[in-house]
This record gives C-alpha cells, sequence and structure tokens, in this order.
C-alpha cells in the first residue's frame, strides 16, 4: 500500500484526490488547517483519511510526513520549503504544482543522494505548459530541425457565455494568487530584441491575441522567459516568449489598480473601519480632495473610460466597509473582486493553452501550433482544478509505482515524465489540437 499526504484542500485539490483513491493500492490522507474541507474532498472513502494540520508546527508537520510514502503540497509556496526539508529528513518524495524557487533547487544534490524524486512546476502553468512544448521541441530537434522562435499564452478565463461581468475574469484558483502575479516583472526575446518590463508597469504591455474559434484575447507577458530556452534545451534567435491570456480590457483596468496602489501586500494598520471609497483617497493621497477628480488627475484616467467604469463597478469608490480583517490594499481587493467575480452554479470556466513554433530544417521552415481549450464541467469539476491537479495526481502514482525514477529536484521536461502524463490527460480528454504548416519566405 502507498501512502499519500496531500497538504492541503483547496479550490483545485478534489481531482487529484479522486483520482488517488480510484488506485487500489493507494491511501491518501488530505490535511488542512480546516478539517471540514478535508473531509468534504474525502468523504467516505475507504482509503482515505481527513486531517487537521497547522503547517506553522513543524513538530506535526514533521510527524505527518514521516507516516507517508510522499507528500503533495498544495499549500502556497512560501510553505514548500518547510515542506521539503521534512520530506528530505524522513526519506521522503514531494510534488508541487509550483515554481521551483533558488532555495528548492539548492536543494538537488542533497535529494539526488538521499535516492529522492521532488517533482515541482506539475500543474497547468507551469506544468502542461511545459510537457506539451517539450514533447513538441523534441519532435523538431529529433527530425533535424532547431527552434527559431517560440510563442506561448495560457489562460484560465470564464467560458464564452459566462463571461458576464465587466473585467471578464472570474475566480477559479486563488484570489490572491491572481492578484500577486500582476506584481510580477517580465523579460523576454521579441523579434530579435530582448525587453524587460518592470512589475509596475507589466499591464501597460498588452496586445490583441487571435484564437481560431474564441476570436480575440488580451496577451501579456508572463515572468522571464529567458529561463526556458536552457530548460527547454532550445536557442531562438528571434522571440522566446511566455504570456497570459485575458478577455479584452483587464490589463487597462489592472494598469490603473496597479497605479493606484491596490496591489501593494504591504501590512498596515489603519484600514480598519475604512470605506473603498477612503481608502482610494488615502492610497492616492488626497484624503479632503474630490475624489472623482483626484482620481482622475493622479491615474490619468477618463471618467468616459472602461477602465473608470470598470473600478467604479468594482466598488473603489463606494462607502462600503471595507472587508473585516484585511491588512493590506491587495488583500482588499482580492477579497472585493471574489465577491464580485465568482463563478454562478453550473457556470463553465475555460482554459486556454496556445503555443507556435517556428523551426528551420536543412531544406525547408515549419510552424506547429498547439492549442488546448478545456471547459469546466457544470456543477462538477472546474477546468483549472482538473488541470493542474490531475498532472500532478498522474506523476505521484508514476513516481510510487516505479516509473518516473530520476532523482533530484525536477520540473516536468524530460520524456520519462511527460510522455505517460500527456498520454493520461489526453485519455482522460485533455487533448492538444497540434498543426504543422510549411513557412515560405
Amino acid at each position: 500500500m502507498h501512502h499519500v499526504l496531500i497538504l492541503g484542500a483547496g479550490l483545485v485539490a478534489g481531482p487529484m484526490v479522486r483520482y488517488l483513491l480510484e488506485q487500489p493500492d493507494f491511501q491518501v490522507t488530505v490535511a488542512s488547517r480546516t478539517v471540514s474541507k478535508a473531509e468534504a474532498l474525502v468523504g467516505d472513502h475507504p482509503q482515505g483519511n481527513a486531517a487537521a494540520i497547522d503547517v506553522r508546527d513543524s513538530d506535526a508537520l514533521s510527524r505527518m510526513v514521516q507516516e507517508h510514502d510522499l507528500v503533495v503540497s498544495m499549500l502556497p509556496y512560501i510553505y514548500h520549503l518547510e515542506v521539503a526539508r521534512h520530506c528530505l529528513t524522513h526519506g521522503k518524495h514531494l510534488v508541487t504544482t509550483s515554481y521551483v524557487k533558488p532555495e528548492m533547487q539548492a536543494l538537488d544534490a542533497a535529494v539526488k543522494e538521499a535516492g529522492l524524486t521532488f517533482l515541482n512546476e506539475i500543474g497547468l502553468d507551469p506544468g502542461i505548459d511545459h510537457m506539451s512544448a517539450k514533447r513538441v521541441i523534441d519532435d523538431i530537434q529529433a527530425r533535424g530541425g532547431e527552434v527559431t522562435s517560440f510563442l506561448s499564452y495560457c489562460g484560465g478565463l470564464p467560458a464564452p457565455e459566462a463571461n458576464t461581468n465587466p473585467l471578464g475574469y472570474k475566480f477559479s484558483w486563488s484570489p490572491r494568487g491572481v492578484v500577486m502575479a500582476g506584481k510580477n516583472p517580465a523579460h523576454f526575446l521579441w523579434d530579435g530584441d530582448e525587453v524587460s518590463i518592470p512589475g509596475e508597469e507589466l499591464f501597460d504591455h498588452h496586445w490583441p491575441v487571435e484564437i481560431e474559434d474564441l476570436g480575440t484575447f488580451e496577451g501579456y507577458p508572463n515572468r522571464d522567459s529567458m529561463p526556458y530556452m536552457a530548460l527547454y534545451g532550445i536557442r531562438p534567435e528571434r522571440t522566446m516568449f511566455r504570456g497570459t491570456l485575458r478577455y479584452p480590457g483587464w490589463c487597462a483596468t489592472l494598469a490603473k489598480i496597479a497605479r493606484l496602489g491596490s496591489l501593494d501586500d504591504t501590512e498596515r494598520d489603519d484600514l480598519a473601519g475604512l470605506t473603498y471609497a477612503q481608502l482610494t483617497a488615502r492610497l492616492l493621497g488626497a484624503e479632503g480632495d474630490d475624489l472623482a477628480a483626484a482620481l482622475a488627475a493622479k491615474l490619468d484616467l477618463d471618467p468616459d473610460s472602461q477602465a473608470w467604469a470598470n473600478l467604479e463597478w468594482l466598488g473603489l469608490l463606494s462607502d462600503d466597509p471595507l472587508p473585516a480583517g484585511a491588512t493590506t490594499p491587495l488583500d482588499v481587493l482580492a477579497t472585493r473582486m471574489l465577491e464580485l467575480m465568482a463563478y454562478a452554479p453550473g457556470e463553465r470556466d475555460m482554459i486556454v493553452l496556445y503555443d507556435v513554433f517556428d523551426a528551420r530544417f536543412p531544406d525547408r521552415a515549419e510552424r506547429t501550433t498547439s492549442i488546448l481549450i478545456d471547459y469546466g464541467i457544470p456543477h462538477g469539476d472546474s477546468a483549472m482544478s482538473r488541470t493542474v491537479s490531475l498532472p500532478a495526481a498522474i506523476a505521484v502514482r508514476l513516481i510510487l509505482q516505479g516509473t518516473i525514477t530520476t532523482r533530484g529536484v525536477l520540473v516536468p521536461v524530460i520524456p520519462e515524465i511527460y510522455h505517460p502524463v500527456l498520454d493520461e490527460l489526453e485519455a482522460m480528454g485533455v487533448r492538444f489540437d497540434e498543426r504543422t504548416t510549411l513557412l515560405t519566405d
């Protein structure tokens, strides 16, 4: 019997828990600070257990890790290193869906020496994006080609019929995580030029992206694309870009929100008792002034613009009280957005992953497009929860059953990982449409 510990019972954990409980030789413990969430995921399944855990209690976490063969951390990334150290101490494998931080990578030699696999970035983005890209790239190189341009976009969005609010977005995963991502700087290669964008200017850089049968989206940069050259084993001379997709209008609104200071996650002690309008005035340094006039002047914002209407729709100029307990402007914004931008019962979300590869061969040039479109199930699993947690769940099974044998701190860019995971996802209906055409001068 393989004993798996899943830390966290959030929005995307359900499909993973059910997948692993369906394996005949697996015993699954779901541990959460709110034990009722873990109990809801496990139900009365005979191979499942629910447990309460405060991951800040290092001794309790250590004991729980020691009792299992593999740990899946679905916690916020700030806890992964602590979990990893306990796994290393007790000789347990680890799986996460989060980006590898330098502190995690620094454990690589010790993890190899211990004969363990710490597999990270095995969700959607990062995760499926890595695996699908590397599968195409490896095929191009096996046929004697060289990738000259790589362009990738990923977005988790409302399905078209559920796109019912002015910002064109609803939350299928952590609201705080979505908002925090708007603070990341970006770095990429575009048409031969290396481009760096500071985090505070991220949403000022966006453009239309046309996707066949879906229409026009808005694309903007996602973090630092340049390290993926080495990770994917390519040296494109023209473009190396990873981006995010949203419906049109998102970036113009978020650019103003960022400039206002609403993405600031600095703890403050002056928010209690304020209204949204008072916080907006305080962020502008315009307390006692005409708020609308100050907002227009300081953010260079046209009162007739869609961005202005969106800020009003969010209630940032309203006399509604701030959410109780919020201590940062970012948490205020995330809470407000979740109140207004949640999925209604029966609404579907949509995942879009769109890659374009240009490749040069001795006798020709090719362009390969790879598109994944996946929809949530009304009154069932979201597309986000399926595409984030199922790759990790499959990887857990493959590690414990001995199919994945590579050791160390890994991401899923080796055939031993990406082939069986993508093949099983395809069998579950999560599949790419790949098309290759000849390029002419």
